[in-house]
């Protein structure tokens, strides 16, 4: 696969820094388990999210979106499982 650069990703974002914005949530949105909107080729979440950006998949509104990355994340311990430990 041909290398992605900053400049094929900004025609569908408005400057480099939301360009970080985007990316980042898109990118823990996969980690986090959502489905990818391009091939796997086996690429890391963050290759993934910027390549999903670059073929207009994804854009700036990702970042309107309600964060339910903490809903997926495992629960802390509980207070009474540490003292059933101990």
């Amino acid at each position: 696969m041909a290398r992605l650069t900053v400049e094929d990703c900004l025609p569908h974002v408005d400057n480099r820094f939301h360009l970080v914005l985007v990316a980042t949530k898109r990118a823990r949105q996969i980690a986090m388990g959502a489905e990818p909107l391009v091939e796997l080729d086996n690429d890391k979440p963050t290759v993934l999210a910027l390549r999903e950006i670059s073929a207009g998949l994804v854009g700036p509104s990702i970042l309107d979106e309600t964060n339910d990355d903490f809903n997926m994340m495992p629960a802390a311990i509980s207070e009474n499982e540490i003292m059933q430990d101990i």
